[in-house]
């Protein structure tokens, strides 16, 4: 199943874009296959040169190989890249052996492995251009999170797990839960009237004034586009 969306990042539909706009734009493509106890899954990430991205992954649910995975995830990745228009792609995995034998580079043995190798050519002929790189696992890693997490579902016949989004949090979820109030009465509302008019309470004896600002100097103060946050000490 192709997600023409990516958590986090700017990303723009390529399904209604004319053909002329990715004549000339190059993309890269990591794939990587996953087996374990689960089951098998498999995924793959085109990333465009305009920074674009799309999301391709898929559970197995048959037995194969490890290898066997490795193609079934570039067999993926190669037709989401030509459904999209794709025409000039540079290609990586982490796989040795998957690569070279794509490179022609390394003969293919495994009777298993024949008939993926002859698929993937016949998608290769499509493309204006195509490499194919070797990559270390490191720098494989968003492709074989996407395998590993399909292959841990089970999906029902016909069936598809919704978009999982990933959020980014920057501070501690307990230093962010509290909406700012105007309460004298409240324990932070000297030290906020401190932050955003620079004055001490009233009376304020040397100690005291101390005190806030020790407790400014340990606590986070934060503010959102559309919400502002109290002063809450850290941790």
């Amino acid at each position: 199943m192709v997600k023409e969306e990516f958590p986090n990042e700017e990303i723009l539909t390529l399904k209604d874009e004319p053909k002329k706009q990715n004549q000339n734009e190059s993309w890269s493509m990591f794939f990587d296959g996953a087996s374990n106890i689960m089951g098998h899954g498999i995924g793959a990430i085109l990333m465009s040169s305009q920074g674009k991205h799309i999301s391709v992954t898929t559970r197995l649910d048959f037995e194969c190989t490890n290898n066997m995975a490795e193609y079934e995830a570039c067999i993926l990745g190669l037709q989401a890249a030509l459904d999209n228009k794709v025409t000039k792609l540079e290609v990586y995995d982490d796989s040795t052996l998957v690569i070279y034998q794509l490179r022609d580079e390394w003969e293919t043995k495994d009777y298993k492995l024949i008939p993926y190798q002859a698929y993937v050519q016949d998608l290769m002929s499509q493309f204006e251009s195509i490499n194919f790189e070797h990559t270390p696992r490191e720098g494989n890693q968003l492709a074989d999170a996407l395998a590993t997490l399909s292959s841990m579902f089970a999906i029902k016949e016909g069936g598809e797990i919704l978009v999982i989004r990933i959020k980014r949090h920057e501070t501690q979820a307990h230093c962010c839960t509290l909406e700012e109030k105007e309460d004298a009465h409240s324990w932070y509302f000297d030290i906020n009237k401190y932050i955003k008019e620079g004055k001490y309470p009233v009376g304020a004896s040397d100690n005291d004034k101390k005190i806030i600002r020790r407790r400014l100097s340990d606590s986070y103060y934060m503010r959102t586009s559309c919400t502002r946050r109290i002063l809450i000490p850290s941790c």
